[in-house]
C-alpha cells in the first residue's frame, strides 16, 4: 500500500461535459423535447439511456451525457432555460458537471472490509469522487485512513453523548461533502441528521433485504437455516433499514457454514456491492421515485 497518494487520471477532458436525470409521468413527446433543447443549446449527447415502468400512465426515466462548450459559463443558463421543458411534462430533473468529483464522508465504525475496499477503489482511480474525510466513533482505524493521506475524525458515541456528537458531525460534513457513505457504521442515524442528506446517505446492509432487517442479521439468518445470505446498499431513511435499495448481491451457503462462516463470506459480498452504489451514486446513475431506485448501470 503506498501511501499518501490521490487517484491518477486527469479529468481536464470532462471539464464540459455534464449528466442530466429526468423522471416525469410517461407522455409522447418526452425524449424529442430534451434532445431537441440540447441541440439548440448546441450541447452533443454523447451517451442516453432511458426507461418506462408503463408507457399508459407509469413513469419515465431518462439519463443523458452531453458536452457542451465552455459549460461553466452556460450551465446556469441552461438550467433556468431548461425548466421550461420541465415545467410542461411535470420534471423532477438535475443536471450535474461531469467533471467535479463528488465529495464523500466515510463513517465507520471498528470494522475495515468496507471502508478498505472504497479506499482502494479510490486510490486506484475506479472510484470518481474526494473522499474528503472519515469519521469514526473509535480510534481504531485511524493509522490505517491517514495513511491514505485522508483526515480521519474520532467522535465517540453513547447513549447519552449521540445528540451531541450529531452535531459535531453535522458541523463537519454539511455543506462540506455531497453524501455520507456508512460502512458498517452500526449507529442508528437521526432524523434530523437525515434531512440534511435525504437520498444522499448510503448504508450498506449485511443482509438481503427485506429479509433480516436490524441487529445481528447473520446470527438471525443462521438460525433460520438460510442457504443464501447477501448484502444490500440502500439510502438512508427514517424506517430502519427500509429505504429504496440501490444494489445487492448473495452467494451460497450451507448447513456446514456457522456464524463465523457466514459472516467471512458476507464481508466480501458486503464490500463489493457498496463499492458499487457508491460508484453509481457519485456517477449520477441513480433516480430514486418513491422507496425504489432506477440505476442505469
Amino acid at each position: 500500500m503506498t501511501p499518501n497518494i490521490a487517484p491518477k487520471g486527469s479529468r481536464s477532458e470532462l471539464r464540459n461535459r455534464a449528466r442530466m436525470l429526468v423522471s416525469c409521468p410517461d407522455q409522447p413527446g418526452i425524449v424529442a423535447a430534451v434532445s431537441r433543447f440540447l441541440f439548440e443549446h448546441e450541447a452533443n449527447i454523447v451517451q442516453s439511456d432511458q426507461y418506462t415502468i408503463d408507457p399508459e400512465g407509469g413513469m419515465f426515466y431518462i439519463r443523458l451525457e452531453f458536452d457542451l462548450d465552455n459549460l461553466d459559463a452556460r450551465r446556469d443558463q441552461l438550467k433556468t432555460e431548461f425548466a421550461k421543458v420541465a415545467d410542461r411534462f411535470s420534471m423532477e430533473w438535475t443536471i450535474n458537471r461531469a467533471g467535479r468529483k463528488k465529495r464523500l464522508a466515510i463513517f465507520v465504525s471498528k470494522e475495515d472490509h468496507a471502508l478498505l475496499e472504497l479506499l482502494w477503489q479510490w486510490q486506484a482511480g475506479d472510484l470518481e469522487a474526494e473522499i474528503a474525510m472519515v469519521i469514526s466513533n473509535h480510534n481504531d482505524l485511524r493509522g490505517l485512513v491517514e495513511s491514505f493521506g485522508i483526515p480521519y475524525h474520532h467522535i465517540p458515541v453513547t447513549a447519552d453523548t449521540k445528540a451531541e456528537a450529531e452535531r459535531s458531525q453535522l458541523e463537519l460534513v454539511v455543506d462540506k461533502v455531497d453524501a455520507v457513505v456508512l460502512a458498517r457504521y452500526m449507529q442508528i442515524i437521526s432524523p434530523k441528521f437525515i434531512e440534511h442528506f435525504a437520498n444522499r446517505i448510503i448504508n450498506i446492509h449485511h443482509s438481503f433485504l427485506p429479509a433480516f432487517v436490524g441487529g445481528k442479521p447473520y446470527a438471525q439468518a443462521y438460525n433460520r437455516g438460510v442457504k443464501i445470505i447477501g448484502a444490500t446498499a440502500h439510502y438512508v431513511t427514517e424506517e430502519l433499514d427500509g429505504g429504496p435499495i440501490i444494489e445487492q448481491d448473495v452467494q451460497r451457503v450451507s448447513h456446514r457454514d456457522n456464524v463465523d462462516d457466514l459472516k467471512r463470506i458476507g464481508r466480501h459480498i458486503e464490500r463489493i456491492v457498496l463499492a458499487r452504489a457508491v460508484s453509481w451514486h457519485v456517477e449520477d446513475r441513480v433516480i430514486v421515485h418513491g422507496n425504489k431506485t432506477v440505476v442505469f448501470n
